[in-house]
């Protein structure tokens, strides 16, 4: 394993690895790890209005902001009116136009006190979510920005978080990210079987090696807290066999309660993805993450569109040990890229059914090596560290 890409000094590398969360970052993991979603949370986890702040930040708002401020309470209006015209829902006077709206936040966290508050605070920030999510994705239709753009802005924030990253004191061996050539797009396109509705969520990607497995929690629970809104981790595609769940919940004291973890149908936890081997393991979750369009492009467009739009990036999170088996035997890359070959031609040639049931094509004859494949490297761009 390369340990070039992100240099640490061996003493912070060797830091005791022992995690005091709060209930906030604690659920925060969970959500990521399982793939759930939280629009089906019953409560918030918010302490302090300072931490409300530091969630907004992520989201890339800014409160003392009043272009950002006034946006909030925009999405807040407009996320009561649909709940008491559509929904018969009824809010206080006071929770329908609050003096600072972080008391939205801290009473949809209240554990005790009046249930109904503590609800209908849940609910409005849960369709915040929704609309705030709606109107970027309209933005993004309107304003003139290629796509390639966009992950180089969405790609230059997250080095810049990586570069504070490793002066943390996690243990990091390597972030790096790339991404994705188009022949690996036309591949993995013609691979799945849903082909022509399919979505590419790994474009830009990012992966970062740790040097131990206990370090895979406490630098999942810094990504989700100082890299992207845990919120906008698309539901239903976290795929782990890494880390579960339950694993994180040791960091909280025993009488702590905790959000029920819902059940999806076809939630992919496994980590199996059909062309790895059986033994390739993972955390890997994509990220709707959020971008700040630059003014130039918004002049003219209305203000309820807000100035955020969403990128998907994928997020890959393994220990050294882990990554270095994932290379090895069945689970090598070039046997992974051979597989998925095979499926394309034959899917080509005689269809997918097909092509799942018998692996015909050019490397059905061969041993699958890495002498069979074209000579391709997916990965594009190295963050090496700072002179």
């Amino acid at each position: 394993m390369r340990r070039d890409i992100l240099e640490l000094d061996q003493f912070i590398q060797r830091r005791l690895y022992s995690l005091d969360l709060s209930l906030m970052e604690v659920e925060a993991m969970r959500l990521v790890l399982s793939g759930g979603s939280v629009v089906d949370w019953q409560r918030m986890a918010f302490s302090t209005p300072e931490e409300v702040d530091h969630f907004l930040a992520i989201q890339r708002i800014d409160l003392k902001v009043p272009e950002d401020r006034e946006r909030v309470r925009y999405v807040f209006n407009e996320a009561v009116s649909y709940l008491e015209e559509h929904l018969y829902l009824r809010f206080p006077r006071d929770l329908r136009n609050p003096d600072d709206l972080r008391d939205i936040f801290l009473a949809a966290s209240d554990p005790s006190g009046f249930r109904r508050r503590q609800v209908l605070c849940c609910v409005a920030l849960k369709l915040m979510h929704v609309i705030h999510h709606m109107e970027a994705a309209e933005l993004k239709s309107k304003i003139p920005v290629a796509e390639a753009e966009l992950f180089d802005l969405a790609e230059g924030d997250i080095l810049r978080r990586a570069r504070v990253m490793r002066e943390s004191g996690l243990p990091v061996l390597s972030f790096y990210g790339s991404r994705k050539a188009r022949s690996s797009v036309i591949t993995k396109l013609i691979s799945k079987k849903e082909n022509l509705a399919a979505t590419i969520f790994d474009k830009l990607r990012f992966r970062i090696v740790v040097d131990h497995a206990d370090a895979l929690a406490p630098t999942l629970a810094y990504l989700t807290k100082q890299f992207f809104p845990f919120n906008y981790v698309i539901p239903g595609q976290s795929h782990n066999n890494l880390l579960a769940p339950e694993d994180v919940v040791s960091c909280l004291p025993s009488h702590t309660e905790l959000q029920e973890l819902i059940e999806y149908p076809g939630l992919a936890t496994s980590g199996k993805n059909e062309f790895s081997g059986e033994s390739y393991r993972m955390i890997n979750f994509i990220v709707d993450y959020p971008v700040r369009v630059p003014d130039r492009y918004i002049t003219g467009l209305p203000f309820e569109l807000g100035r955020i739009v969403f990128v998907m990036v994928e997020f890959q999170l393994v220990d050294e040990e882990t990554a270095r088996l994932n290379e090895a035997g069945e689970n090598a890359h070039a046997l992974y890229k051979a597989r998925q070959y095979e499926t394309v031609f034959g899917r080509l040639v005689r269809g997918y059914e097909h092509a799942r049931r018998s692996r015909v094509g050019p490397l059905a004859d061969s041993d699958g090596g890495p002498e069979d494949l074209p000579a391709e490297d997916d990965r594009t761009e190295i963050i090496a560290p700072e002179e």
